[in-house]
């Protein structure tokens, strides 16, 4: 499924989002399975970010958000991708 929104959030809420929206692909509960966050690098430059909720059993799953194109791409537990969005993000000052 792949649908567009355009929407400006900031960065906090759109971490909580990105957590929502993995977990509830991989039928868990929210705020109950460790989120990790790294920021993407490409030439000395940050140009996103990539979150991974590690589930039970070493479930993981995934969201790659693209800062460029002001995108994010969400991956189920299997790694095929299930959804993208649109979505405007005010990133913390030492990003960007």
């Amino acid at each position: 499924m792949i649908g567009f929104s355009h929407q400006t959030v900031a960065f906090d809420q759109f971490r909580l989002l990105v957590e929502k929206r993995l977990c509830d692909f991989g039928q868990l509960e929210p705020s109950q399975f460790p989120m990790t966050q790294r920021e993407v690098v490409r030439g000395g430059k940050s140009c996103g970010f990539y979150f991974c909720v590690h589930g039970p059993r070493s479930v993981k799953l995934t969201a790659i958000y693209d800062a460029l194109k002001k995108q994010v791409i969400y991956y189920g537990p299997d790694g095929i991708r299930r959804h993208s969005e649109s979505i405007h993000v005010s990133l913390p000052q030492n990003c960007a």
